[in-house]
């Protein structure tokens, strides 16, 4: 008889959430951290450099994340970075339920391995509060986007947002998620004379 795969979500409410509770020492089920939200940001500063198409950007993180992205518009006019009133100055995407494990799923499991020379990502990452902000240079590690077709490689920003109340808690998650952080070697001490 054939097992069932679960997806993402099934595998974190069913075997993940007790394994967390049972780490983490806690008495309910509902207070086992758990990521509420991902937001995947663009700074387009750089890449429109005097044009204002900014059309495959869209393009790229929409195929990334199968949602349309968000124009973000400058507040306020700074004559030193040649920057006006309501001008785009990036692009964001929130995920939530089913496309935000999709999307952790695929970043973990596709997206990173596929980095050259990957050695995990920094545990330091996190702000404080659980929450955990990964910046890659390349956004063609990502299955959707062809490498061939692309006139211009930009950088991409992922803040996977929990509910821990700190970071060891977060960093525990996300481990348990299968984010692969980087492990940290005992220093060799050489014997001085």
């Amino acid at each position: 008889m054939a097992t069932k795969v679960l997806s993402f979500k099934e595998q974190f409410t069913q075997e993940i959430a007790p394994a967390l509770k049972k780490e983490l020492k806690l008495k309910n089920v509902n207070a086992v951290p758990k990521v509420s939200k991902v937001v995947v940001n663009v700074g387009m500063g750089k890449l429109l450099a005097g044009s204002k198409d900014y059309a495959f950007i869209a393009d790229n993180i929409a195929a990334i994340t199968g949602q349309k992205a968000v124009v973000a518009l400058s507040r306020k006019s700074i004559s030193n970075f040649k920057l006006r009133e309501k001008m785009p100055i990036g692009l964001f995407v929130t995920l939530r339920g089913k496309n935000m494990y999709n999307f952790l799923s695929k970043l973990v499991n596709i997206s990173l391995p596929r980095v050259r020379d990957f050695r995990g990502i920094s545990p330091r990452s996190f702000d404080g509060q659980g929450n955990y902000t990964l910046g890659l240079k390349e956004h063609i590690m990502f299955p959707e986007i062809n490498a061939d077709d692309m006139n211009k490689i930009h950088g991409i920003e992922i803040t996977v947002v929990t509910t821990a109340k700190n970071n060891a808690d977060g960093l525990a998650l996300l481990t348990a998620l299968g984010f692969p952080f980087q492990v940290k070697k005992a220093k060799e001490t050489t014997p001085t004379k």
